[in-house]
């Protein structure tokens, strides 16, 4: 694969509930983001992609938690020699959510093994070449000025990017920092908190409809 300048995007969150279960029910940003049409979708149904998890036992996560293992090393093997490695989180269904979903990923690409640089790295500029869009994934001249400002240095801490920010203790007390401040696509800056609001607005919208169509059937 290496030879024939094959890249690896291993979307490692999405199968995440397959070693864990609970807590991807669980995730505390569904309370308030999670469109009800997804949710649906997230329930166990086998007439839907990847929704599987009907008696799913601790056994089962044991055996996939040594698949992750086995994955990782498999990775960081491919690193090692040389290939090429992106980010990307095929999220949509199995409990994740776009966006919640890739920073997830990043996560895992940790603890697989990589520093948080190269994982930037991994999902900035290796994303482009694997995109050939070569104009993007780096800060220089003549490339497109396509950048996030961050509440927070992600190379101590990947989860300051979360859409919902992350609990700290600085000084001895804890402060709700992170979060995407500003994304800047085209030169155009799109403001992170706006965004989100606006998108809580629409789910808790889509959930209150659904419950009145429900009490009226």
């Amino acid at each position: 694969m290496v030879a024939a300048n094959v890249a690896w995007d291993p979307t490692l969150d999405i199968y995440e509930a397959s070693r864990d279960l609970q807590r991807a029910q669980t995730q505390p940003w569904f309370t308030e983001y999670l469109h009800p049409t997804l949710e649906e979708y997230f329930k166990p149904n086998p007439a839907n992609h990847g929704s599987y998890f009907i008696g799913w036992s601790s056994t089962d996560e044991t055996f996939w938690k040594e698949n992750y293992q086995i994955w990782m090393a498999a990775l960081r093997e491919f690193d090692r020699l040389g290939g090429t490695i992106g980010a990307g989180e095929d999220s949509g269904f199995i409990y994740q959510m776009y966006g919640f979903g890739l920073i997830r990923t990043l996560e895992l690409h940790q603890e697989a093994g990589f520093h948080p640089l190269k994982i930037i790295q991994q999902a900035t500029g290796n994303n482009a070449k694997i995109l050939r869009q070569e104009k993007l994934g780096r800060v220089r001249v003549g490339y497109l000025a396509d950048l996030i400002v961050v509440n927070g240095n992600p190379l101590e801490n990947l989860k300051v990017l979360y859409p919902t920010g992350v609990d700290e203790i600085k000084d001895g007390r804890m402060v709700h920092t992170g979060g995407v401040e500003w994304t800047i696509k085209d030169g155009i800056p799109y403001h992170g908190p706006t965004l989100m609001k606006e998108i809580k607005e629409m789910v808790a919208k889509a959930r209150s409809e659904r419950a009145s169509k429900a009490a009226r059937q």
